[in-house]
């Protein structure tokens, strides 16, 4: 299975939206006239790493997009915070017509997404958390994403590259070659180069700290909220995902067996049915 079969049953296009002069790639597919879902990766990741999920949420008007700084986005030059990032996101909306949308984060995208839930809550329909990141301040995790990107994006080893794809993952299989290869190109565009910095600046931890999700900041999130977490997660643990849970009230909370970083690419055969049923119960 590549990509290409992946997402080969339905239309898509990939394009680039001016958000407030942030020139923003995303991959569009699915109605364009039902509610829009949107996906937001993880730190140094990029839209493919939903591309297992496109198809199957394609009676959705699915946004699949590259968040400020990352994949081919563009690269404003400063370091970026969690409120940069959501207001790369509200641009984005606005670009492409949409008012509203039910969001699906994964990692640093479920952190933006929680909080683009909590101070705007009119643009979020509902809020999917996938291993989401933002609600604590672990040294050893922070330096682990922030040593093993440098060191993919520093040198030219591709096998720095693909261990850093497979630390997200339970199984290595699931760190496929051809998604090797798309980090890479990305990993090692002058661009993306030059902003490594930048878009790792949360793992430095007075920005971390001052940017967390406090258990009074999840509380405050009144949108249906689904919270799905691997077992085998090693940039968070199962503590943090039943503390989600216990704070976002009416929360749903998923656990995966044999599963890492990337539930939705992993275990897309349990996350997608659960997505759309969540979907579905969530409505317009």
């Amino acid at each position: 299975m590549t990509i290409w079969t992946e997402l080969s049953p339905l239309p898509f296009r990939v394009e680039y939206a001016d958000a407030n002069g942030v020139r923003t790639r995303a991959l569009r597919a699915g109605d364009p006239e039902a509610p829009a879902v949107v996906f937001l990766h993880g730190t140094s990741g990029h839209l493919e790493a939903f591309t297992r999920n496109i198809a199957a949420h394609a009676d959705y008007d699915v946004h699949a997009v590259d968040m400020l700084g990352h994949g081919y986005t563009g690269k404003p030059a400063r370091p970026y915070e969690i409120a940069d990032y959501v207001a790369h996101l509200l641009d984005y909306l606005d670009a492409v017509g949409v008012e509203r949308a039910h969001v699906v984060g994964e990692s640093l995208g479920g952190w933006v997404g929680a909080r683009a839930a909590i101070e705007h809550p009119e643009r979020v329909l509902s809020l999917q958390l996938l291993c989401a990141g933002g609600t604590v301040a672990n040294p050893k995790v922070m330096d682990r994403i922030k040593s093993s990107t440098l060191q993919a994006v520093t040198s030219d080893d591709v096998d720095l590259t693909r261990r850093r794809l497979r630390l997200l993952m339970a199984d290595d299989a699931d760190a496929t070659e051809e998604l090797v290869e798309v980090r890479h190109a990305i990993y090692h565009a002058p661009d993306f180069v030059a902003n490594v910095e930048n878009l790792l600046s949360l793992q430095e931890m007075e920005r971390r700290k001052r940017n967390l999700l406090r258990r009074g900041d999840l509380a405050r999130i009144t949108q249906p909220t689904l919270i799905v977490w691997g077992r085998q997660n090693p940039f968070g643990e199962v503590p943090e995902a039943n503390a989600m849970h216990e704070a976002i009230g009416g929360s749903r909370l998923e656990l995966f067996e044999d599963c890492g970083h990337w539930p939705q690419h992993e275990k897309a055969e349990l996350y997608n049915p659960i997505s759309l049923e969540f979907l579905r119960k969530a409505g317009n």
